[in-house]
């Protein structure tokens, strides 16, 4: 691959330990991976001009459910809590085919990148009419992204009081067999891969405690990581009181599932204990603020989370709950709600950028090799054009989440634009949106 220089960015905003911010720079990319980062650097290669523009690492999207995009705002869901949002949409989703899959994540994933995320993970838990992981994964190939697959699963059924009817959910034997087979054909522990597989049983109220527990052995077994949902409001708390006789962080600790190769989405109803736990085990939060609101879960404690060193990152939930896949915007929600719990300097628009980037590689276990613009790093690059009237008249164009645009110009994974002049380039984005719009409108037909 040739070498590549974006030149004379405005600010380059470098998430390096020391928070460096550097106008007028410069950053070569080789191979792959950032090369050289400062002023005057040169290049045989292709250049980008970045004048007029703020640069920063790739943003990173910790948690999603990109099936979901086919089903925002509807009816019966619009106004309802988690246990009867799901319940009203349920029965739509089990409907679904691989080819829903397939679409739903490229609009999911193209969404995304727009917004400036080079890497995603992905929690799919349901696989009805022969959908498997293979139809999500085949989608961020396609646009280029950075994937962290998720093998979902849900096996407690109505029947056995669990949330899900017992149409989506799956055998438990079947279901480790098929972790397995995705982990051995996709997933790639090398640096630099595009392509991670972990293991994510739906949650705890939709798999067994035997589940769960074996689970864990599995993926620590494969090396790969695990994720579910905990603690997300009120209802989670009393359903695990109930079933389980505790709270959400001693039912994961005690089914093994705390540690740096864990984390977990949501986390609203986190106590002291729990939080302290978490901070102690390294154990990772994927932040969901919009979702949260949309829900009325509550304001999840990332300052008390902070503070205490838990790993944090950025997820957007699925669409069916925040009704947009713009990762920027969630960063943006994300200080503002701490703003709210905790006054107005709970959290700066630089460490609500850093929660986004490198807080989200460091929960994906990439916090080596992603979320900052330093030499030896991958080159996942946002691009953010700060002409515009959005940015009209600020003083601090790094602020993006104060006064910025919120899709990119240019974005590059590995190097490479997925995004140039504000256009997905890997592929015809309005096709697949015809395509969506048309398996949307089936859906809402009951076909």
């Amino acid at each position: 691959m040739p070498e590549l220089l974006l030149r004379r960015a405005s600010v380059l905003v470098t998430m390096d330990d020391a928070g460096t911010d550097l106008a007028g720079a410069d950053l070569l990319i080789r191979d792959g991976a950032i090369a050289a980062v400062g002023q005057g650097l040169r290049t045989t290669g292709e250049v980008l001009d970045c004048a007029g523009c703020v640069v920063t690492p790739g943003l990173v999207n910790t948690h999603h459910h990109l099936y979901q995009s086919l089903t925002r705002a509807v009816p019966g869901a619009q106004d309802a809590a988690l246990f009867g949002w799901l319940t009203t949409l349920y029965p739509i989703w089990a409907r679904f085919t691989p080819e829903h899959m397939r679409v739903s994540a490229l609009t999911g994933l193209a969404e995304l990148a727009l917004s400036g995320c080079t890497l995603s993970s992905d929690h799919l838990y349901l696989y009805p009419n022969g959908a498997r992981l293979d139809d999500t994964i085949a989608a961020a190939a396609e646009i280029g992204l950075r994937f962290h697959a998720t093998r979902g699963a849900m096996s407690i059924g109505q029947s056995q009081g669990g949330l899900p009817p017992d149409t989506l959910v799956e055998d438990e034997a079947a279901i480790l067999k098929d972790c397995l087979r995705v982990i051995d054909a996709f997933h790639d522990p090398a640096p630099a891969s595009l392509i991670r597989v972990g293991v994510a049983p739906c949650s705890p109220f939709s798999v067994s405690r035997e589940l769960m527990r074996d689970a864990a052995l599995l993926a620590r077994d494969k090396g790969v990581m695990l994720h579910t949902h905990l603690a997300e409001n009120d209802e989670d708390i009393a359903y695990s009181l109930e079933k389980f006789g505790c709270r959400p962080g001693q039912y994961a600790e005690d089914l093994g599932w705390t540690g740096p190769d864990v984390w977990h989405a949501h986390c609203v109803k986190l106590d002291a204990g729990e939080i302290d736990l978490f901070s102690r085990s390294r154990t990772g939060v994927a932040h969901c603020p919009c979702s949260n609101c949309r829900l009325a879960s509550g304001i999840a404690p990332v300052r008390a989370m902070r503070d205490a060193g838990v790993p944090v990152g950025l997820g957007v939930d699925g669409s069916a709950s925040n009704d947009a896949g713009n990762l920027v915007a969630e960063a943006r929600m994300a200080m503002l709600l701490q703003r709210v719990a905790s006054g107005p300097n709970a959290m700066s628009p630089r460490e609500a950028l850093r929660l986004a980037t490198r807080g989200g590689a460091e929960v994906l276990g990439r916090g080596a090799e992603l979320g900052q613009l330093v030499p030896g790093y991958r080159a996942d690059i946002a691009v953010w054009d700060v002409s515009g009237v959005e940015a009209a008249g600020s003083w601090d164009p790094a602020a993006l989440l104060l006064a910025g645009p919120t899709r990119v110009r240019d974005l590059l994974v590995e190097g490479r634009r997925i995004v140039a002049e504000g256009r997905i380039t890997t592929l015809d984005l309005p096709v697949v949106l015809e395509h969506q719009r048309r398996l949307a409108d089936a859906l809402a037909r009951g076909e």
